[in-house]
């Protein structure tokens, strides 16, 4: 008996450090955090991490796409994001800013789909505290046009905002009709040039510039337009030369009496480089009006 007592207490002490073990983790859970992983999208390991938001339980899903070639990844959004309760996802598309794989855009759309397959999987839900059934894109410059095509193809997507999207079938208006396709090919790869391709491996300007041409009119935001009338929440627009491409959007959306589109216009660049309160203001409003929904 004597030699039990000491055992019980044993026992005791070590029941009370698990019990506070588990509730310091349960602790640490709910706590914001940063955590990274790679998302498998047709065989390449895309680098990613996610800004989680505080609190037990999981948490609507903010999904940034960032544009050509990304040096804007809007991630103060994220933060301000994060805040009011989101959790917040980025990730590098193939074959940019050192993600394995060759970069094209439509590996993007689907490195896009893939990622968003990647939230709705129930262990990454659990662990990431993702709620499938509330996922929402946010896409900047051509990172909208590839928001705009997840969200047709994935109708359980919640929303989309769009900032400053690039629509390629109008984006070739600047060119003369009558270029020959060298001479387009030729000065859509020296738009890319401009814009810089270092962060960008796998592929050429030229490359790129086929790619636009041949998929152009069927990535047109009049064509994707009806299948995400439901879906498209915030048109955001600058004085960047390509809010018109925004504006056809929203007419071809404001087609149906049931959409819920809201659009803002912003005077600043393409990134937005001094109206960015102005900018998570906006998302953050848009936000918040989706979960009353």
């Amino acid at each position: 008996m004597k030699m039990l007592l000491p055992i019980l207490g044993i026992a005791a002490f070590m029941a009370v450090q698990v019990a506070a073990q588990n509730s310091a983790s349960s602790t640490t859970n709910s706590n914001a955090s940063l955590e990274s992983f790679q998302v498998l999208s047709h065989g390449s390991a895309l680098n990613a991490f996610e800004y989680k938001a505080s609190g037990a339980g999981t948490h609507p899903t903010l999904l940034l796409l960032h544009g050509f070639p990304g040096d804007e990844r809007n991630l103060d959004i994220g933060q301000a994001a994060r805040r009011a309760g989101w959790n917040v996802v980025y990730f590098d598309y193939r074959g940019s800013w050192g993600s394995p794989g060759a970069f094209s855009f439509t590996h993007c759309i689907e490195d896009t789909n893939a990622t968003v397959s990647y939230l709705r999987e129930s262990g990454n839900a659990e662990r990431l505290h993702v709620d499938p059934a509330n996922i929402v894109l946010l896409g900047h410059s051509v990172g909208g046009l590839f928001a705009l095509e997840a969200a047709a193809a994935e109708p359980k997507i919640k929303a989309v905002i769009t900032v400053s999207a690039v629509d390629f079938n109008g984006f070739l208006y600047q060119f003369p009709r009558d270029a020959s396709h060298e001479d387009l090919v030729k000065g859509i790869a020296q738009q890319f040039a401009s814009q810089g391709m270092e962060p960008i491996s796998g592929t050429t300007g030229e490359t790129l510039a086929g790619e636009v041409l041949d998929k152009a009119r069927s990535w047109s935001f009049v064509g994707v337009a009806p299948k995400v009338k439901t879906q498209l929440q915030l048109v955001v627009t600058s004085n960047d030369g390509l809010a018109q491409m925004s504006d056809s959007l929203v007419s071809e959306i404001r087609k149906d009496p049931g959409s819920r589109v809201s659009t803002l216009k912003l005077p600043t660049d393409h990134n937005y480089s001094d109206q960015r309160t102005a900018l998570q203001e906006a998302v953050l409003k848009a936000l918040a009006s989706l979960e009353k929904r």
